[in-house]
């Protein structure tokens, strides 16, 4: 009866990825038009404009989510129309919350869409405002769609800023332990109802309904971090049921790693995953985060104190075995079973 009831719940999960097909796999024309007429109203009447005629320069076709840092209409009157290179330091290709930028320290880069150069964030905790640049960001988004994410700004951010305070990061020991026997403590209130929330508001519907699902409903140490692949990725597995608990099983780590946790991960980290012999290899090229070669668009998506969703473009593929060399490393079947004990591992620093 109960294999019954989890096939059921697999099927309906199906039919929902299969309703997703329509999804783009780019920022969507409508959220522009959206962010454009909402700056328009806020009184942010030059960048509305300078977004609606340059956006398709700024943003490239494989931007899936962005950040948009607006000045006022006073710092275009007083410096004149930005160059193209000014115009894409004020964006960046990460989905940014309130949240995420708030549990950032002081000194922590933000990648930008301005080749090889990065924001500094120039906030503290104890700070009443977030700023980056030392230029003061308005208290909320002025507009915020999930994958498009628009901060007002004092002036326009300086790309030649550099930080007069130094930050020693901390050592940070990873400490992800998958546990084989372990006894069922979602029932004591560890659950993911608010993280699907958010995740469904944001884009991510597929695996909230993993998440409901409660494929890890037997975990004993609630502390998880969940890589989350966009809605528009995972339309290709619909029909591929069977493999469902090992698609999500291999985006989820034992332990909670928060964006500025990454910052603190050696080079080249290799993580376990709830997928037995799966793990993930954590990277860094210009302050953007990858987990094996698949970059992080929205880090710190949810946040708890057991609980970390970062948003991915991309479903992380199984490697290659070689009787299966030169196909598509999606199609490997992998063995579904739940893993033994496994502990993550640190390569040094070259």
């Amino acid at each position: 009866m109960a294999a019954r009831a989890s096939l059921l719940q697999l099927i309906i999960l199906s039919l929902t990825i299969l309703s997703l097909f329509s999804l783009s796999a780019s920022l969507p024309t409508e959220s522009i038009l959206n962010a454009v007429e909402t700056l328009s109203n806020a009184g942010y009447v030059v960048m509305s404009l300078t977004l609606q005629v340059s956006s398709e320069a700024v943003l490239t076709s494989q931007c899936r989510s962005a950040t948009v840092f607006a000045p006022p209409d006073y710092s275009f009157s007083r410096s004149g129309q930005p160059s193209l290179s000014l115009l894409r330091y004020h964006f960046s290709p990460l989905a940014l919350s309130v949240d995420s930028l708030k549990s950032l320290p002081y000194g922590t880069k933000i990648p930008t869409l301005s080749a090889g150069k990065s924001l500094t964030v120039t906030s503290f905790a104890s700070d009443d405002r977030i700023s980056l640049n030392d230029v003061k960001l308005s208290r909320w988004p002025i507009y915020d769609d999930g994958s498009l994410v628009i901060f007002g700004i004092e002036s326009f951010l300086n790309p030649e800023f550099t930080s007069t305070i130094q930050i020693r990061n901390p050592s940070f020991d990873v400490g992800c332990v998958v546990v084989n026997d372990y006894p069922n403590t979602l029932s004591k209130g560890f659950m993911f109802g608010e993280a699907s929330e958010t995740l469904r508001a944001r884009g991510y519907s597929v695996m909230a309904a993993f998440l409901d699902l409660q494929l890890l409903g037997f975990i004993g140490q609630p502390k998880l971090t969940v890589f989350a692949p966009v809605d528009e990725v995972m339309v290709n597995r619909a029909g591929d049921i069977p493999d469902y608990p090992s698609l999500f099983l291999r985006h989820v780590v034992p332990c909670k790693l928060s964006w500025i946790d990454m910052v603190n991960v050696n080079q080249g980290t290799e993580l376990q995953t709830y997928l037995e012999g799966f793990g993930m290899n954590v990277t860094r090229s210009s302050d953007l985060f990858m987990v094996n070669g698949v970059q992080i668009t929205f880090p710190d998506m949810y946040y708890s104190d057991w609980l970390v969703v970062h948003g991915l473009p991309e479903i992380l593929p199984v490697p290659s075995t070689p009787e299966h060399e030169g196909s598509d490393p999606d199609d490997n079947k992998t063995d579904d079973k739940f893993p033994k004990a496994s502990i993550a591992t640190s390569k040094p620093k070259s």
